[in-house]
């Protein structure tokens, strides 16, 4: 499904595109519903009803690149360190001869994909021209 961007005055052309669960039954028979609601407008109201619990699915803000001391919280080093203070003192012992993947590393920090679990929906309004005292 996608959205009409065109009527809501963000100055964003493009649809935001979303792909969609369809549960029960065969699968002929969700074929069949999905394709019954082919090329047709579906309304929020359709889909969910008022105190109904849902989760949501997003990402969160992005941040870029992100060293130790700003994504993992670790502690500065001391003031006289040499090579640079913000870093990790040590990445792990000798042997294993690999770095563990518990040790804090720089990289990317945000636009990590989130599930929020039990959002409750208290009101779904509906536009002005459906109703015009909504706001109301």
């Amino acid at each position: 499904c996608h959205t009409q961007v065109g009527k809501v005055k963000i100055g964003q052309k493009k649809a935001h595109i979303k792909e969609i669960q369809v549960n029960g039954g065969t699968t002929e028979k969700k074929v069949d519903f999905v394709m019954g609601l082919f090329e047709q407008e579906v309304k929020i109201a359709d889909v969910f009803s008022q105190d109904e619990m849902i989760d949501t699915i997003g990402a969160t803000k992005g941040k870029g690149i992100a060293g130790v001391v700003t994504r993992w919280g670790v502690t500065r080093l001391t003031r006289k360190t040499h090579r640079g203070l913000r870093k990790v003192a040590c990445i792990g012992s000798w042997h294993p001869a690999r770095v563990s993947f518990q040790v804090p590393r720089s990289g990317q920090r945000g636009y990590h994909h989130r599930t929020e679990i039990n959002k409750k929906i208290y009101r779904i309004g509906k536009s002005l021209k459906e109703d015009a005292n909504n706001a109301a």
